[in-house]
């Protein structure tokens, strides 16, 4: 079973054809993560040079809670964006790479 600690979702954001942000927009996305990263879920994100949308990297304490606080963000809420969440196992030296290093 996976420890918990070394789970993060990745939310894989991408911009709805013929969609235009607004400032206002644009201003209540940020402000949404800012409050993430408040709460200490942020992790990391922005958008992408090559692609219309954007990642998030988020902590949470499940699923049920990443796809909640996806449905929040003001792109999403809003249909500028649609989303992907996905469920991310870190390998790093502190789990010894999952148990395989």
């Amino acid at each position: 079973m996976t420890d918990e600690k070394f789970i993060r979702y990745v939310i894989l954001l991408s911009v709805r054809p013929g969609q235009k942000p607004t400032e206002a927009l644009i201003r209540a996305h940020v402000a949404h993560l800012k409050e993430l990263d408040k709460r200490g879920q942020y992790v990391l994100g922005g958008p992408f040079q090559d692609y219309k949308g954007g990642m998030l990297i988020l902590k949470a304490a499940s699923r049920e809670e990443a796809k909640r606080t996806a449905e929040a963000d003001p792109f999403i809420r809003d249909g500028f964006e649609t989303y992907e969440l996905r469920t991310w196992e870190l390998s790093c030296e502190e789990n010894n790479h999952m148990g395989m290093g």
